[in-house]
């Protein structure tokens, strides 16, 4: 699958979106290796610490399916501008799909591409909880 097609899906997921406190919809696309896509979207709570990103749903929901292999996530929003992963997704992403394609999407669903390791250096993994 293209990337502009992935891009495209994260705009489509982004309309189940659950945001009633910050109004601030986002979708998510994860690809597997095998071409398979699963989406998210962010759903907000009251108490914001429960709230879970749209990257998150999208590969808890691999994960559940059994999925264990990655090759691209992509993230869209409402924003004009580009829109990266969160700090707590980037840490996910990192543990869970490992190197991977970080495909972020603006308004005009134009895209750039980043690697994992880009956008979360010097990452903490389990290769340090086993030192």
């Amino acid at each position: 699958m293209d990337y502009k097609t992935l891009a495209h899906k994260a705009v489509e997921a982004k309309a189940n979106a659950l945001p009633p406190y910050s109004n601030f919809h986002v979708g998510a696309a994860l690809l597997t290796t095998d071409e398979k896509v699963y989406t998210g979207c962010n759903v907000e709570n009251s108490t914001f610490g429960l709230t879970l990103c749209a990257e998150r749903t999208a590969i808890f929901k691999a994960i559940s399916e059994g999925e264990r292999k990655f090759k691209a996530i992509a993230i869209a929003s409402d924003s004009p501008d580009y829109i990266t992963p969160c700090g707590a997704c980037r840490q996910i992403i990192f543990d869970h799909c490992g190197e991977i394609d970080i495909i972020c999407t603006n308004g005009k669903e134009e895209y750039k591409v980043f690697k994992t390791s880009e956008l979360l250096p010097f990452a903490f993994g389990d290769k340090d909880l086993n030192k």
